[in-house]
């Protein structure tokens, strides 16, 4: 959906809601190295940028997160349709999928990082397993809740393949498409971190090991919270965008039907 002023209005004074807890607690414990202050973080954050510190990291766990996570809405869609579309292939599928889902993420990440090495395709492994499973599930449940009348329709016009799924099944599977989206890269980012902080030499995640390692809540806040404050970004803009997409032809029909 659009944002409106009174949107952004919201965004704004709760963003300043979390600052001025955070500001009451660091003032109230009285222990920068236990919860430093939001200005001082911010001087952190500057320095490290002024620096070239925190740009370098920052995009190399961006390049995670986007690799990662274009495998995982790759193959977790491609699984998911046709495991809708298909009985027989849910059927087989089915186990293995909910399999990947109970595995814990730390157990795949340190098998993948056994298995292929300290490398960056066992932390892009790693990463894509843990979600692919929840795409899948997500767009295979979106394939059962299409309309049974379009699905009629499809068979009378005798539409091709690739057409049935441009025109009519990928329209109705935009809110689950959106929906993975928004959950995946939520997901995804943080089991970088856990990738970084496991087995990479590089990324906010082994930034973060590194000064935890130096009791240095500072800086593990300044990383932390300038990849939180990207998400945020991107939730703002690029997501809600696709939300609106995924939300318009629903809103066209209700229309039309009053």
């Amino acid at each position: 959906m659009n944002r409106t002023p009174a949107d952004i209005k919201a965004v704004c004074l709760s963003l300043a809601g979390f600052v001025a807890l955070w500001s009451l607690c660091a003032w109230l414990g009285d222990d920068p190295a236990v919860l430093p202050g939001p200005v001082a973080v911010w001087r952190i954050f500057l320095q490290e940028t002024t620096s070239g510190e925190l740009p370098h990291h920052f995009l190399a766990t961006l390049l995670r997160v986007l690799a990662a996570f274009a495998l995982a809405m790759g193959v977790g869609m491609v699984l998911g349709i046709a495991m809708g579309a298909s009985v027989r292939i849910n059927r087989w599928l089915s186990t293995w999928v909910t399999l990947l889902l109970n595995i814990p993420a730390l157990v795949v990440i340190v098998l993948c990082y056994l298995w292929i090495g300290l490398n960056e395709v066992a932390a892009i492994t790693a990463v894509a397993l843990n979600k692919t499973a929840m795409v899948a599930v997500s767009l295979r449940e979106g394939m059962h809740a299409l309309d049974p009348k379009v699905r009629d329709m499809v068979q009378v016009f005798r539409m091709t393949p690739m057409a049935r799924l441009r025109y009519i099944m990928l329209p109705q599977l935009w809110p689950y498409i959106a929906a993975s989206v928004r959950n995946g890269l939520a997901i995804i980012w943080k089991i970088v971190l856990v990738v970084e902080f496991l087995g990479r030499n590089n990324g906010i995640g082994f930034q973060i090991h590194l000064y935890f390692q130096l009791f240095e809540t500072g800086y593990v806040l300044a990383y932390a919270l300038s990849f939180v404050a990207f998400m945020l970004l991107l939730e703002l803009t690029l997501i809600g965008a696709i939300e609106a997409r995924a939300t318009r032809w629903r809103l066209s029909t209700i229309a039309q039907k009053s």
